[in-house]
């Protein structure tokens, strides 16, 4: 869906931050320095950069400011840090930064200011205004077949699935579906997370994560071994 630059010293964070958005179906390149981050950026123009603020020798604000400079700040960089101050949050938006994120990273935030960001990225914008610039003339009709009706006797919804999914967006359509889909593996199996992980293919730590992102409570599996 997009291509992300992930800048941070930290390897834990890089690989935690490139597992959850390989799964949201990005792609990840990752620095571990500036140096690293630099070079990448000559290559190509990542769709978001997730910068972190303090790494050794040269630091995020640094970074930012030569991009700034150089004219190579043409995508939304979003700084994070566990230890900034509200100065250097306003000093690195005065440059050119789109948000801020503070460690440790949550989960929801993390996805929510990504896709934020994403939205101001030029790959996203451009071609809706090459869109509007195009001529008016009428598209040419296009048979839509009709959305498969729910068969479900009881109602409009089946565990959260709308009887028109197929009019939502697909982000959407496809957290819908994936609720449904693990909450019934979870009722199937009996709740264990091991069954569902084996089932699923998914490691648990990753199965867990999954679930939360999708507001499935899990709490009362926390013992299933």
């Amino acid at each position: 869906m997009a291509s992300i630059l992930v800048v941070d010293d930290e390897m834990g964070i890089r690989e935690l931050l490139n597992e959850i958005l390989t799964d949201e179906g990005h792609t990840i390149y990752a620095a571990e320095s500036a140096v690293q981050a630099r070079k990448i950026r000559e290559q190509m123009r990542p769709d978001l950069v997730l910068l972190d603020i303090w790494m050794p020798e040269t630091d995020g604000i640094t970074l930012l400011k030569e991009w700034s400079k150089t004219g190579q700040l043409t995508m939304p960089v979003v700084m994070m840090s566990g230890h900034a101050t509200i100065d250097t949050a306003v000093e690195a938006t005065r440059i050119g930064a789109l948000n801020f994120l503070e460690k440790p990273i949550a989960l929801q935030k993390l996805l929510k200011t990504v896709n934020k960001a994403l939205e101001t990225s030029p790959k996203y914008v451009e071609p809706e205004q090459g869109r509007l610039a195009q001529s008016s003339t009428p598209a040419p009709k296009v048979n839509i077949p009709e959305p498969i009706s729910n068969p479900h006797p009881e109602g409009e919804y089946i565990s959260g699935i709308a009887k028109n999914y197929y009019d939502l967006p697909l982000r959407e359509a496809r957290d819908l579906f994936e609720r449904a889909y693990f909450e019934h593996q979870m009722q199937i199996m009996g709740g264990s997370m091991t069954k569902i992980s084996e089932y699923t293919g998914l490691e648990r730590t990753h199965l867990y994560r999954k679930l939360k992102a999708l507001g499935i409570d899990t709490s009362k599996n926390k013992g299933d071994v």
